[in-house]
C-alpha cells in the first residue's frame, strides 16, 4: 500500500444512505503520464474512477468536464480539443455496456471550444457534437485570473476579463442555437463578469463551477473575512440570474486554502463538513436546492479527501433536508441541466 492509499485508509468510512441516487456533476478523465500538476493523480481513466465510485454510494451517472486530455496532436489548432470529446465518448461507451459497473460514467460530456474565435467557433462546436453524439452537452471555458503572482490562473491561462470581451461573446452566442450549455469557472473577485454574461445571454443555460471560486490563499488568506464577504456579495448578484445553476464542490484544491494534504491523514467526513459547510449553506440559501448540484471534482479534489468521505460530508450537510431537496441536490438538478 502506497503513501496516498495509507493516507486515505486511515479515514475509511462506510457510505451513509447508500441507496440515495447520485449524479456526480463534475469530474475529469486523463492520462498525463507524469505531466500533471504536483500532487495530482497522473492517470485517471475508467478503471480509476470506478475504483472511487464503487465505494458504497449509489452513483448512477457522471458528467465529464474538459481538462485538456487527449487533445489531437495535429490538424487545425482550434479543432484539437475535439480529440478530448472523442476520447471521453469512447470511455462512456465502455461504461454504457454495463460490463464494468452500474454507473454510467461520462453520461454527459462538456468539452472545450475557444469561444474567442467568435462566429468562427461554430464548426468546432459542430465537430464536438458529432464526436460526442447525444452525450455532448456543452462547453467550458475557464477564465480564472488574478493579479497576484501567488494565485495560479486557470489551466488555459486566460486573459483578464475574458467573459467580457466582444469576440468571446460572439462565440458564446453560438451555444444556445445549438442547444448547448455553458460551464463557467473563474475566481470570486470576477463574479461580476459571469453575472454580466448571464444577464446578456439570458437564453443560455449556465452552471457556475466550484461554488463560485472562493480563493483562500495569497492576499485572500491574509484578508479572509473580507474575501468571504466579497464572494457572498458576488453570489447574491449572480443568484438574480434565473438561467444560472451552481455546483457545490471543488473546495479542496490548493487555491481554496484548506491544505488538507499537509495533514498526517485525510479528513473524516465530519472534519470536512465542519470546514466547508458555511460555503455550501451560503450557496444553497441564495440559489435554493432546485438550482444546485453536488460535484466531486475528482481527481483534482482527491488531494484533499477520498471519494466516499466527500459524498458522506455532503450527506451529513443535508441530513435534515426533505427527500425532494436531497433528490434535487444529489441527482435531479444535474440530470435535468445536462439532459441525461
Amino acid at each position: 500500500m502506497g503513501y496516498k492509499e495509507k493516507w486515505f485508509f486511515n479515514t475509511y468510512e462506510k457510505a451513509i444512505d447508500p441507496d440515495l441516487p447520485i449524479c456526480d456533476a463534475h469530474h475529469h478523465l486523463w492520462d498525463f503520464r507524469g505531466r500533471g500538476p504536483v500532487g495530482w493523480q497522473d492517470r485517471y481513466l475508467l478503471e480509476d474512477i470506478l475504483e472511487d465510485t464503487n465505494t458504497g454510494h449509489n452513483i448512477q451517472s457522471t458528467v465529464f468536464i474538459e481538462c485538456m486530455a487527449m487533445l489531437r496532436s495535429d490538424g487545425p489548432k482550434e479543432m484539437r480539443s475535439v480529440g478530448e470529446t472523442e476520447f471521453v465518448n469512447g470511455i462512456a461507451a465502455q461504461s454504457a455496456s454495463g460490463l464494468y459497473s452500474k454507473s454510467k460514467i461520462a453520461a454527459a460530456i462538456v468539452g472545450f471550444a475557444d469561444l474567442s474565435l467568435g462566429e468562427s467557433v461554430r464548426p468546432v462546436l459542430e465537430a464536438h457534437i458529432i464526436a460526442g453524439g447525444s452525450r455532448f452537452k456543452g462547453v467550458r471555458v475557464a477564465a480564472g485570473w488574478d493579479a497576484s503572482p501567488e494565485i495560479a490562473n486557470s489551466h488555459r491561462n486566460p486573459k483578464q476579463n475574458l467573459y467580457l470581451s466582444t469576440e468571446f461573446r460572439r462565440g458564446f452566442a453560438q451555444l444556445a442555437p445549438l442547444n448547448l450549455s455553458f460551464d463557467a469557472w473563474l475566481y470570486h473577485p470576477q463574479l461580476e463578469d459571469i453575472t454580466d454574461l448571464a444577464r446578456t445571454f439570458s437564453e443560455t443555460d449556465i452552471v457556475m463551477n466550484h461554488c463560485g471560486g472562493p480563493i483562500g490563499v495569497g492576499p485572500y488568506k491574509t484578508n479572509r473575512k473580507e474575501a468571504i464577504e466579497e464572494w457572498r456579495s458576488g453570489l447574491r448578484k449572480l443568484a438574480t440570474c434565473p438561467n444560472v445553476k451552481m455546483k457545490l464542490g471543488g473546495l479542496l484544491m490548493d487555491r481554496n486554502g484548506f491544505n488538507w494534504q499537509s495533514a498526517d491523514h485525510a479528513p473524516s467526513s465530519l472534519q470536512l463538513l465542519e470546514a466547508t459547510k458555511d460555503y455550501y449553506e451560503s450557496v444553497i440559501e441564495l440559489f435554493g436546492t432546485n438550482r444546485c448540484m453536488f460535484e466531486s471534482n475528482f481527481p483534482v479534489d482527491k488531494v484533499g479527501c477520498s471519494y466516499s468521505v466527500l459524498w458522506n460530508s455532503f450527506k451529513r450537510l443535508t441530513k435534515n433536508y426533505s427527500a425532494s431537496e436531497k433528490a434535487d441536490l444529489f441527482h435531479d438538478v444535474a440530470t435535468r441541466f445536462y439532459k441525461i
